[in-house]
């Protein structure tokens, strides 16, 4: 392990450029408890990480007690993780006073005032020069907490409506001296129109995603939803490992807007460099992280750091940097998708457990492709039980991949691609080739079933 990338090969840097201030990596802590003080962010930093994000500051709140829930998932802790907690509970001269002792002692170190006041114009602007005066390399706009402060008109209540967000960034281009970010909540329709109402507002980047509103379940003894809070709870922010492919999803989504096109640092379930390099392929220069953190501590940075520096190594990179963007070409919508492409499974019998679970997905939950014969295994005389090993009917089966999903032996089920001898064809070109419009409004369609039903 190579502490802070030291003794790692220097053809490869891992530093990155956002928005034209330089960080040493693109490891960033997320705005939550872990970036709450002083004293954090510079352990952090110690540590190996390259820029944090402030928990955000504003008037200070009171939180509750408790505050987290957890979703565990046969026996990993954590995979899901809700709070109710709120902004920062520390004054904000606290705040600012800690954020100059933290630049004086690491000014190559990306910091981020994560900032959320209530929607006037003034308010705004002494907020942002006080951050900026404090030292703040980036400021981050929290328009997304879902719990709490949406009641107050701030948080969600500002990112759930374009023309908000919109006016409120504006307000703060109109002093900001540094980069502004604009955090986007995942609770709307669209999280890619919400992109393009800060961009319309000024924003110089966007960060993705913020918590998604959520109850962590019931405790079936007293009936309450969890964290329990005096005989009562509230919905709160959910993330962790569990959120991943959703925030996937949206960043891609985020990215190959055509009215965005502006720096992402990515967020939601990055736990490791692999999480990371995801985030980065679909359009991320930086990645945020909080629940990791939470659980396991600062140091899993010098995992990441070894791991994204490994994998630039092996695949000819030099830089994060070329990383950015290079899965969003590959993300279609479905009706482009080659329907001509084929696949189906192969089971190797050398590493068949025999354990049939891919014969029960197939035959309950799929399309009914595998059949199982019994096999005897030694001498039967012996007592020995016969095994079901299960065989692809291959003239079936639709290549789901249902089967290489829920098998337990690595490498066991693989998907092998047939040539079907036909081009290759996508829904829109077929429905050409039916002399059909590959797609119509929702009018047109309202309109067909109307005049269907008639």
């Amino acid at each position: 392990m190579h502490k802070n990338g030291k003794g790692l090969d220097q053809s490869v840097d891992l530093s990155i450029d956002f928005c034209g201030v330089k960080s040493p990596n693109p490891f960033w802590l997320a705005s939550g408890p872990p970036a709450n003080t002083g004293y954090q962010v510079m352990k952090a930093f110690d540590a190996g990480w390259g820029g944090a994000v402030w928990k955000t500051i504003g008037d200070p709140i009171v939180n509750v007690s408790s505050r987290y829930g957890a979703w565990d998932m046969k026996g990993e802790k954590v995979m899901g993780l809700n709070n109710i907690e709120l902004i920062s509970d520390r004054p904000v001269e606290d705040n600012l006073r800690e954020i100059t002792e933290v630049k004086k002692r690491f000014p190559k170190h990306t910091v981020v005032a994560s900032l959320m006041v209530e929607s006037k114009q003034q308010t705004w602007h002494d907020i942002v020069r006080r951050a900026e005066d404090a030292g703040s390399d980036i400021l981050e706009l929290n328009f997304g907490c879902p719990h709490g402060m949406s009641e107050r008109g701030m948080g969600a209540a500002v990112g759930q409506v374009p023309e908000y967000a919109t006016l409120i960034t504006g307000w703060v281009k109109e002093v900001a001296k540094t980069p502004v970010i604009v955090k986007l909540t995942p609770n709307v329709t669209d999280i890619a129109h919400m992109a393009a109402a800060a961009k319309a507002g000024g924003a110089d980047a966007v960060s993705l995603v913020n918590t998604f509103n959520s109850l962590m379940g019931i405790d079936l003894n007293n009936f309450t939803p969890r964290p329990y809070v005096g005989g009562s709870s509230s919905h709160g922010g959910y993330c962790g490992p569990a959120v991943k492919p959703i925030a996937l999803h949206m960043l891609s989504s985020v990215a190959k807007h055509p009215r965005v096109n502006i720096p992402i640092s990515g967020i939601g379930g990055i736990s490791d460099w692999r999480d990371a390099v995801e985030f980065m392929l679909l359009g991320a220069t930086s990645v945020q992280v909080c629940t990791a953190v939470m659980h396991y501590g600062f140091r899993i940075v010098e995992d990441m750091i070894d791991g994204l520096h490994n994998y630039l190594e092996e695949k000819g990179f030099h830089s994060p940097m070329e990383l950015v963007g290079k899965a969003v070409p590959q993300v279609k919508d479905w009706g482009d998708l080659d329907l001509n492409f084929k696949v189906i499974a192969k089971i190797d019998a050398e590493k068949c457990i025999g354990c049939n679970l891919c014969y029960i997905a197939c035959e309950d939950g799929a399309h009914q492709c595998i059949e199982s014969d019994a096999r005897p295994l030694g001498d039967l005389r012996d007592g020995v039980i016969a095994r079901h090993m299960p065989r692809i009917m291959e003239d079936h089966c639709v290549g789901c991949n249902l089967c290489a999903l829920v098998c337990p032996v690595p490498g066991c089920i693989t998907m092998k691609e047939i040539d079907t001898g036909r081009n290759s064809m996508n829904w829109r070109q077929l429905q050409e080739a039916r002399g059909k419009s590959p797609s119509c409004s929702m009018e047109e369609l309202l309109a067909s079933a109307k005049r269907a039903g008639n």
